[in-house]
Formats: structure tokens, C-alpha cells, sequence
């Protein structure tokens, strides 16, 4: 009988742990289990066809010079990755937008909007570090897998309840969908970007960038977001972490991120 709402916790914890055993595999930089239920090759599959799709949609920047700092940096960073049978492509966009990202695969976009706040291509690798590890983490798949466990369980909450009266079966739906989307899906989200952010500074020490040009980076980006109205909000409710959170990360991390960064230039990169 569900009598109670930590009926629903209960229900929603269980359904994503039976697919956490299913569909378990690890991070390779972090030693994180992760659920991903996608193959390798369906994952690239999915990147290829949304980054053909975004290259027809979105004009290419004209700009030589800030087109071939992305893609030093981007096959810097690319040498380093840990991504088999990776299909690495980079391409600076036209557009104003302060962002970036990297699609399974290998596909890399970077904003010109960006640029004025990387302003340096150790900057820019922070910021195609952090993208790459995304990929190499497997992110994007891990993300789907945790929305086909949320559905599973809601699916199971929904026969729970499916000979009750309306109003039960109602609060039940809602209270599913608040538990799956803060108690999981936000956090971890937040996890992620997190876990993108320590691995893309690995790997930026190890292309032979100064990892100090990380903190240096965010301390500008959040000063971009605050310029812009970014609100710091609640960080629970965040699918980044709060801004100050990840520089203080990014300075506990430093010491092992430089230590890279010296074997990366005892061997000459």
C-alpha cells in the first residue's frame, strides 16, 4: 500500500538502484560508478548527427586567428583525452553566447561569445578541458540512462497507485516528479560539471596549460555572470555548482594538477 510520501522516496530510490546494477560501469579519472545504460557506439552515433545538425544551423567563425587557437588547444587537450575511437573535431561559432560544449565523440564547439572571457589559450583549454571531460566521462549517456531510470520509476509509482482515487493518484505523480528531479537528476547534474571540472584540469596540466589559468578563468566567469544577471540561486535547485563552490575545488585540486603540469613540460609539451 502506498500510504505516505517516503513510499514514493522509497519507490523512486529503488527502481534507479536496480538499473544502477544493471548498468554500472566506472569513470576512469575518478574511480566514479556511473549508471549508463548506452553503448559506445550509439553515444557517438547520437554526437556526429546533433554536431551536422548544429554546423548547418550555426554560422562558422571567419576569424583565422581564433579559429586556429581553438584548435591548438583542442588537439592539445585531444592528445591527453582518454576517449577511444574519438572523432575529434573542433569548430569556433559564430555566436554571442558565453559557452561551449562537446558532444559524444569527440565533437567540440566553442562561442566566439567566449573569448573575451577565456582571453588566452591557456583559458581557452580550461574551457575545452572541462567540455572534453564531459565526453570522456560519458555524460551525456550516463544523463540519458538516469532519465530512463526517473521514468521507470514513475512508471512504477504510477501502477502503485493506478486503482486509487484521482487526488491520490495526482499527489503521487507530482510528489514522483519532485523527488526524481532534486533528489536525483539536479545532483547529479551538479555532479557532472563538477567531476568535468577536476578531470578538464588534468587534462589541461597534462597538454602542458598552467592549471592556475583554471581559477583564473572561472574568477572571470563569475564575474561575467554577475555582470549579466546570473543568479547564484539555491544549490539544491542548481544544475551547475554555485560559482565560488568550484573555485574553491578547482584550488583544493591545484597541487595535483600542477604536478602533471611539470611531467607535461620535463617531456616538452
Amino acid at each position: 500500500k502506498l500510504s505516505s510520501f517516503q513510499s514514493l522516496v522509497d519507490v523512486a530510490l529503488a527502481a534507479f538502484g536496480a538499473l544502477l546494477l544493471a548498468g554500472c560501469a566506472t569513470v576512469t579519472e575518478t574511480g566514479r560508478s556511473q549508471l549508463n545504460l548506452i553503448s559506445a557506439d550509439e553515444e557517438m552515433k547520437l554526437g556526429v548527427t546533433a554536431f551536422q545538425e548544429t554546423k548547418q544551423k550555426t554560422p562558422v567563425s571567419r576569424d583565422s586567428q581564433a579559429t586556429a587557437m581553438v584548435l591548438r588547444a583542442g588537439q592539445r587537450i585531444a592528445a591527453v583525452a582518454n576517449l577511444p575511437n574519438a572523432q575529434w573535431e573542433f569548430v569556433l561559432f559564430e555566436s554571442a553566447e558565453a559557452n561551449a560544449w562537446c558532444l559524444p565523440g569527440g565533437k567540440v564547439g566553442v562561442y566566439t561569445g567566449i573569448l573575451p572571457i577565456t582571453k588566452d589559450e591557456a583559458g581557452l583549454a580550461t574551457v575545452i578541458g572541462h567540455e572534453v571531460a564531459h565526453a570522456t566521462a560519458h555524460h551525456g549517456a550516463e544523463r540519458m540512462s538516469q532519465q530512463m531510470a526517473a521514468q521507470l520509476g514513475g512508471n512504477v509509482a504510477g501502477a502503485l497507485v493506478s486503482g486509487k482515487s484521482q487526488t491520490t493518484q495526482a499527489f503521487a505523480g507530482q510528489a514522483y516528479g519532485l523527488v526524481s528531479e532534486v533528489g536525483i537528476l539536479l545532483p547529479y547534474s551538479r555532479k557532472h560539471e563538477s567531476e568535468a571540472d577536476y578531470i578538464g584540469l588534468l587534462y589541461m596540466a597534462r597538454a602542458g596549460y598552467d592549471p592556475a589559468a583554471s581559477v583564473a578563468f572561472w574568477e572571470r566567469f563569475s564575474e561575467y555572470n554577475r555582470q549579466h544577471g546570473g543568479s547564484q540561486g539555491l544549490s539544491f535547485l542548481r544544475t551547475h555548482p554555485l560559482d565560488a563552490q568550484r573555485i574553491q575545488d578547482l584550488k583544493a585540486q591545484l597541487p595535483k594538477a600542477r604536478a602533471e603540469y611539470e611531467k607535461a613540460k620535463a617531456a616538452g609539451k
